[in-house]
Order: C-alpha cells, then sequence, then structure tokens
C-alpha cells in the first residue's frame, strides 16, 4: 500500500503516493457569483456541488491528506523529519504542523527535523496559506499521520519480540513492551516499520487530551524538569540569520530585474527609450513586458524590464529609462481618484441598494420610530505592505522550470508558470521559501510570473525579479475602499427595532470578472449577513461600487470596515440612548442561542459546516464579558481616558477588545492597554495565538491610526514608509494582554491568524470618545483630533 516512510529519501517532485483523503474537484465552478472568478472558487468557494455537502478542508482542491509516507521520515539515528506543506509567514505553521504529527507519533522535539514541502497539492493535499485555515482544516489528519506512523512502529515492536501489538505502547521516541518494561528506539523499529503497511484510518486510536505533551500546552504547564514546550522550528535560523527568503537566494549566472509599471491599472506601454538604461554598468537588457488585459487576475501589469548583474544596477538602469504611458487601456482607472470615488459613494449611499438580506418590516420600524440615528462610515485603501517585498527566482532547463520564492498560494505559481512556459505542471519545482509577512498579499503570484517570463526571454537564464517598497506600495493588490451607510430606529420603549446597512465596496470579483460592481457572497457573509443582532426588522443592502485599482485579499479583508462600522455604530447608539455600552451591546445580541448561517442567507460561513460551526450568540457573550472584566469595565477613568469596546465573529472565531486610551490636549493618542478575549476553540499553539493576536492588536492599531492609500489621476500616491505610516513602538499598545475563552476540545476549531484585526480600529476608536468626545466615523483617525 505505501512506500517506506522511515527510510526513503523524500523525494518531493513525485506524486505517486497513497493519499488516504484526496478529494474531486466536480462542481469546482457551481455556485459562484461572478464568471470567470475561478482563483476565487479556490479560495474561498467549496469545489463540490451543494448537495455533495461538502465543508473546510473536504471542499478545498486537492483536499487533505493523512497518508504519513507524505509527512513523515524515520532514520536509523531516530531522527525524525517532518514535512510541512503550509506556508510561513511568521504565524508559525511549520512549527505547528508538526508539534502536532510529533505529538501523535510520540517524537522527542530535540530529534524533529522540520522541511519544507514544495509545490505538489496532488501530493501534499491543499497549500493555499490562506482564509486562517491552516490548523483548523488540517488538525484531524495530522494527527492521523502522525498516529498511523505511531501504530506501525509498535506492530514492528510487536512482531520482533513476537508478543501482541497491544501489549506495546508507543512513548517518547521509543517503544515499549509493557509487560516486561522491554523498549526499542524509533530509530532501531524503522527499517522493520517501513515494510508494513499504512493502517486503515478507522482502526487509528488517537491520543487523549490528557496525553499530550505538545499540543494546546504551554511552557508554563510543564512542571521543572519536564519536557518543554516545542521551540520554534525556524526560531534560530530565523535568530542567527541562515533562515532563507527568496531575496536571500542566488543562482549561478543570476540575472536581477526591476521592473518600471505602468503608473495606472491597465495603462500600456506607448514608447520607451532605453539608450540611457543600457549605458549602466552591469545592465545586461531591458524588455518590454506584456500589459495584462482586464480582468487580469493574478496577471503581471506589464511595463519595462531592465535586467543586469546586480540589484542596484537593475535600479539604476530603471531610473534612466524614459517611458511613455499610453492611458487609453486602463480607461476610467487612469483617471481615478479615491478622494472623489468617496464623495460618489457617500451619494450612492444614500440610494437603496440591491438587497443581501431582509427580515420583519424595515419600513414600518422607520415609520413609527421614537428616535433614529443615520450615519456614514468611511474605510480607505490599504496595502498589506509585508517587510519582505516580492521577489521570485526562475530558471528553465528545456522541459522543466525552477522556482525559488515566498508565496502563500504555491500550486497557483507552479500551475501558473507552467502554463506561460507551456509545460506539464509537474515539471515545474517551486521552492518555498520563508515569508516575511504575507497578509494575502502573497497570495497572488504575479512576481513569480514576471521572472518566468523574464527568464524565457534570457532563454532560460536564471533570472530575479525583486520587488522594491516603492513598487510594492504603487502596484500591490490593494484591500478595498469601504462606505458604510448604516441607520437605527428606536421605539418608543428605546429599543432598536430596526437596523437598516448599506455597504459600497468594490469587490474582489472585480479582479476577475468584467462588471462586478457588488460584492460577492463570500464578501458579505464576513460581518453583514451573520450580524447576529436580535433586532426584529434588519435590512441589508449593497451598493455598486466599481473597482479602479487591483482589489486583492488583504489580512481578514472585508471584516475590518464591516466590523468598523456595526462596532461603531453600536457604541454611538448606546451614547444616544444614554446606555452603557457593554449592556447596550449584550442586548443587541439578545438571549444566548445558535443561529444556522442560512438562515440569515449567508451561503459562506468561510467554507464550514453551518451545523457544526453555528452562529454562536453564547460565544459573543463570552468573549464580551471576559474582555471587559479584564479591563476593569465600568471603573473610574482619569480624565482625558476612556475605555472603547467592540467584538467581532470572523473565520469561525469570536474576538473581543478593550483598549484604554487617553488623549492628551494637543491630540496625541496613547494607548494605555488593550485586552483581547479570544475563543477559537481549542488552541493547539497557546503561545502561537498570543503572538497572533498581539500582531493583531498593533497592524490593527496602524489601520485605526495612520495607514491609508490614496489615488490620484490613476497613481497610488504613498512611495514608501514616510508616507505609507504603519505605527512605531511608541504609539501601540504599552501593554497587549490576551485572554483565552473555551480553549476546549469540546468545541470545534477555529482560525487565528485574522480575527483578531477587526475589532481592535472600532474599539480603539471608541475608547477615542470615551476619553474626548470625539467621534471618529473616517479611518485612519491621523489628525482628526489636533485643534
Amino acid at each position: 500500500m505505501s512506500t517506506s516512510f522511515f527510510l526513503r529519501k523524500f523525494d518531493q517532485a513525485a506524486s505517486d503516493d497513497v493519499q488516504l483523503a484526496n478529494v474531486s474537484r466536480r462542481g469546482f465552478l457551481k455556485g459562484l457569483t461572478a464568471a470567470g472568478a475561478l482563483v476565487l472558487a479556490a479560495r474561498w468557494t467549496p469545489a463540490f456541488a451543494e448537495e455533495e455537502k461538502k465543508y473546510g478542508g473536504d471542499a478545498m482542491p486537492h483536499g487533505t491528506v493523512d497518508n504519513p509516507d507524505v509527512f513523515i521520515s524515520i532514520e536509523p539515528d531516530g531522527t525524525v523529519t517532518l514535512i510541512n506543506h503550509r506556508g510561513e509567514m511568521g504565524q508559525g505553521i511549520r512549527t505547528s504542523v508538526a508539534m502536532v504529527m510529533a505529538d501523535e507519533l510520540g517524537a522527542d522535539w530535540d530529534q524533529v527535523v522540520v522541511t519544507q514541502a514544495i509545490a505538489n497539492e496532488e501530493k501534499y493535499g491543499n497549500q493555499n496559506t490562506d482564509g486562517s485555515r491552516s490548523m483548523r482544516q488540517w488538525f484531524d489528519s495530522l494527527r492521523r499521520a502522525g498516529a498511523a506512523a505511531r501504530t506501525m512502529l509498535e506492530q514492528a515492536a510487536a512482531n520482533q519480540w513476537g508478543v501482541p501489538v497491544s501489549e506495546c505502547k508507543a512513548g517518547v521516541h521509543l517503544v515499549m513492551h509493557t509487560p516486561t518494561q522491554r523498549s526499542l528506539t524509533f530509530g532501531e523499529l524503522a527499517t522493520a516499520a517501513a515494510d508494513l503497511p499504512v493502517p486503515d484510518r478507522d482502526s487509528l486510536t488517537l491520543k487523549s487530551p490528557e496525553e499530550w505533551r505538545y499540543i494546546m500546552r504551554t511552557p508554563q504547564a510543564f512542571p521543572q524538569g519536564e519536557n518543554k514546550q516545542p521551540l520554534a522550528a525556524d526560531g534560530m535560523d530565523i535568530l542567527t540569520g541562515r533562515a532563507q527568503y527568496a531575496a536571500d537566494v542566488s543562482w549561478d549566472n543570476m540575472l536581477y530585474a526591476v521592473i518600471a509599471r505602468p503608473p495606472s491599472y491597465g495603462s500600456a506601454v506607448k514608447s520607451y527609450d532605453a539608450s540611457a538604461a543600457l549605458e549602466v554598468p552591469g545592465v545586461v537588457k531591458v524588455v518590454e513586458m506584456p500589459t495584462a488585459t482586464q480582468p487580469s487576475g493574478f496577471e503581471p501589469m506589464g511595463g519595462v524590464a531592465v535586467l543586469a548583474e546586480n540589484t542596484w544596477a537593475a535600479i539604476k538602469g530603471r531610473r534612466a529609462l524614459s517611458i511613455e504611458w499610453d492611458n487609453e487601456p486602463a480607461g476610467a482607472n487612469a483617471s481615478y481618484d479615491s478622494k472623489a470615488f468617496r464623495e460618489l459613494l457617500e451619494k450612492r449611499s444614500q440610494e437603496p441598494g440591491k438587497v443581501a438580506r431582509s427580515s420583519g418590516d424595515i419600513a414600518a420600524a422607520k415609520a413609527g420610530a421614537a428616535d433614529a440615528l443615520s450615519v456614514n462610515y468611511y474605510a480607505p485603501h490599504m496595502a498589506q505592505a509585508p517587510m519582505e517585498p516580492m521577489a521570485a527566482i526562475v530558471r528553465i532547463n528545456a522541459d522543466s522550470a525552477d522556482v525559488w520564492t515566498s508565496v502563500q498560494n504555491p500550486q497557483a505559481a507552479r500551475d501558473g508558470v507552467a502554463k506561460r512556459l507551456g509545460l506539464a505542471p509537474e515539471n515545474v519545482t517551486v521552492q518555498c521559501g520563508l515569508m516575511g509577512g504575507g497578509f494575502g498579499r502573497k497570495a497572488k503570484p504575479d512576481y513569480v510570473f514576471e521572472a518566468a517570463d523574464l527568464s524565457k526571454a534570457m532563454g532560460g537564464r536564471p533570472v530575479r525579479v525583486q520587488w522594491t517598497r516603492e513598487d510594492d506600495l504603487h502596484n500591490g493588490f490593494f484591500h478595498t475602499v469601504a462606505l458604510e451607510h448604516l441607520e437605527a430606529y428606536f421605539d418608543d420603549q428605546g429599543k432598536v427595532s430596526g437596523w437598516l446597512h448599506r455597504s459600497l465596496s468594490p469587490s474582489i470579483s472585480s479582479l476577475f470578472a468584467p462588471g462586478a460592481e457588488h460584492k460577492s457572497d463570500f464578501e458579505l457573509g464576513m460581518g453583514i449577513r451573520n450580524m447576529p443582532f436580535d433586532i426584529p426588522a434588519i435590512q441589508q443592502e449593497n451598493g455598486e461600487a466599481e473597482g479602479h485599482i487591483r482589489i486583492g485579499w488583504f489580512r481578514a479583508v472585508y471584516n475590518i470596515p464591516h466590523a468598523f462600522a456595526i462596532q461603531s455604530f453600536v457604541a454611538e447608539l448606546a451614547h444616544q440612548a444614554g446606555r452603557d455600552h457593554k449592556e447596550f451591546l449584550l442586548e443587541l445580541l439578545g438571549p444566548d442561542r445558535k443561529i444556522d448561517p442560512r438562515s440569515q442567507d449567508d451561503v459562506f460561513n468561510y467554507g464550514e459546516d453551518p451545523d457544526k460551526y453555528p452562529i454562536n450568540t453564547a460565544r459573543y457573550r463570552a468573549v464580551i464579558e471576559r474582555a471587559t472584566q479584564e479591563a476593569g469595565w465600568g471603573k473610574e477613568m482619569p480624565a482625558n481616558r476612556g475605555l472603547g469596546l467592540a467584538v467581532h465573529q470572523s473565520f469561525v472565531s469570536y474576538c473581543a477588545v478593550v483598549m484604554d486610551v487617553e488623549v492628551t490636549d494637543a491630540g496625541e493618542v496613547i494607548i494605555h492597554r488593550a485586552d483581547i478575549a479570544f475563543d477559537c476553540g481549542p488552541q493547539v499553539n497557546p503561545d502561537r495565538v498570543a503572538a497572533q493576536l498581539e500582531g493583531a492588536c498593533v497592524m490593527g492599531t496602524g489601520i485605526a491610526m495612520m495607514s491609508q492609500i490614496t489615488a490620484q489621476d490613476g497613481v497610488i500616491q504613498q512611495n514608501n514608509f514616510d508616507t505609507y505610516h504603519v505605527p512605531r513602538i511608541n504609539q501601540i499598545p504599552r501593554e497587549i494582554h490576551t485572554h483565552a475563552v473555551n480553549n476546549s476540545m469540546d468545541l470545534p476549531m477555529g482560525g487565528v491568524g485574522e480575527p483578531g484585526l477587526p475589532p481592535v480600529a472600532p474599539a480603539l476608536c471608541n475608547a477615542i470618545f470615551a476619553a474626548s468626545g470625539k467621534r471618529i466615523r473616517s479611518l485612519p483617525v491621523a489628525d482628526q483630533l489636533k485643534s
């Protein structure tokens, strides 16, 4: 049934290993809201027809795999090599994936080596690392892989001793014969175990949580002298500078390329003069790149590339280019002005939009209102701005190609390179390095395709395309701009009787399908349709908004503007009603109940089974209670200081944030403390969960206070971190406290990487109001508090 997972060297290009949990790709396009959104389907839409009821990892292209032959190798000296097939961008997934397998296997972490898989979903299962789903969709499969390997070791020991396998039990890196206390190490058993078949998954016995040594453990959980929580698999390499990112890799005979890309989305090269560029020492060639046809998907934007013997020569050569751009292909994009577009959205928000969800009689609630509030909230474009700008190397070898890059979606990179070079996908090898941040930007491998095109232009010679920070900010895939119009009506008892929400944002679908001027189902499922409030009349509408720049995924995606608007509005309503914000919010949530997302027209639910993952208001309540308790909600605050609260559910996890903020007389914001209560169900690696929440708090502070992308005449106005601001250490919360809620195997596992982000900005802005009386309805805060 299997090849040896114990002794063989990993042939990562092979694809003939047995898969215990592969899936079909039938029905891949069914249920799409916009034609041509193939890549959207790969990320957000279950790959099965609705009637097949496939969810989670099983619904992703190539599904999940639990064959130990794919992931686990044990050498005679006892070294256990574990394959990580997910993209590591700082979230710690290399460590968490290995921890789960090592724990079920019984491996001693000091004898574990973690290696990175190449792009090969036919072998490894789905590798697209986004959507905060690596652990929630792979936990069970990884456990089964470890348990299968452990079972084979126990059987090998039983065969050698001539005893029933029931008398053999794996301990820490050894198997013991319980009656006699004899033992054999994993290394001693590797050869014999290699000849055994992989056991059927239904026959496996998984460890109980009480037996876990790594999973759900923190360093504090271990008594002195016992095994400690595993260190980060790549932590020492990162600390000592041995870790390799794409920009660290150099191949023999390699050229370095930078590209002068179009100033606006869709503009083309009209003419160019490369004579001065070619005179720069080290410059080898100048190549015109084809302009992408809109909608462009992940295709490169085009422009003029300068190839040189080193990066600096390429950059100097690009500066020496003389290019005349043709804006005719770009159409309205060439005149895109983000300020004027905001005004257009504000105007459109006063008119009815396409109904996304409707319950009760909103007209009657409005007509009978004793009081009402109508407010607009605005959130700007943003850039992911990972600390490591994009880079990729491609080398073409006759009928094959080699790729080295840092990418969130390696399969998309492999398939795209294969298609543009006319190669079979199995002949394209994509090595995946560490990512110095991703936040959704590196799920879009346009930069890899640029390197493939340029290697082809150079006869297969290896070419590294290097983006600069300016390239990243000018030519990225930007977070959507959003205008959220909210109205609420109070009855004569002071209760909210009606809720109207008109949401206007360019859709990610505009990247893939012409005429996509409304949000798609997955975007409406991020905080709008799945809003849990117990209000008699709810009307949610989606207005028109065109995409004039490349709109792409950004950490937490549309949850950011939706949470900012809704949670800010709740605070405003509480203030207007003369009520405590927390108590008013809990009243809106209503009684504890489990809501079927389908009853609210939410067909997305992050791709998860709505029966397994209902909207649970008790979990909302629990994180609100915990965050406010830890922050001391209701306590008397010093002058110019206040607490702000927000809560949001996303990626099937629940997060509440309380911010303690001071606003000085000069308008300076000092964030004294943040309390984050988080319920993602069981936390496999609690230290990494805490780190992700801390990082979300820092990033959310930047979103609230300073980060924005603006456009004028189709051109992005920000160049580097002097104009695209991210928070410095003195601008983030002085203390960040994270609090786990419902950290129990009794609940299904939720996402971690993204759901900590959406409630940060509204909590911070609500705290600013509590401290200063100044209401923030437009992000970023920037200078709005200056007198």
